[in-house]
């Protein structure tokens, strides 16, 4: 009887827990990059399948720059896929995910940077 309880006991708390579900940052975003010289605004699309990040972002929606990326739990890592000739405002940002809002720094210390999710997530 015992036995029976404590594997009971076991398979209730398994739920609680589980390891935390990743961050979706699917949609519409607004961009601030921010530098010791200036501060740029910008946008971004992005779309997440299962730990993979693709999207772009950039000026606006005329002018994509291409990212990649992945997530692991609330962290984010994009890096931007420029063309020729293209400058680009970063190659890669380490973002924290928290809500509608991610916020990071560039090519690990040359700036900050923050997403605002433009269309909340449901």
């Amino acid at each position: 009887m015992i036995e029976r309880l404590g594997l009971l006991s076991l398979l209730l708390l398994a739920p609680s827990v589980a390891p935390a579900r990743a961050a979706d940052v699917t949609g519409a975003w607004t961009v601030t990059i921010s530098t010791p010289d200036h501060t740029i605004s910008g946008k971004a699309s992005l779309k997440q399948t299962g730990s993979a990040v693709t999207g772009w972002v950039g000026p606006s929606e005329d002018d994509p720059i291409p990212v990649s990326g992945t997530v692991r739990g609330n962290k984010v890592t994009i890096k931007t896929s420029p063309q020729p000739g293209r400058m680009v405002a970063f190659d890669r940002c380490d973002l924290a995910v928290s809500g509608n809002k991610m916020t990071g720094t560039l090519d690990v210390d040359k700036g900050k940077i923050e997403f605002v999710r433009s269309t909340p997530s449901k």
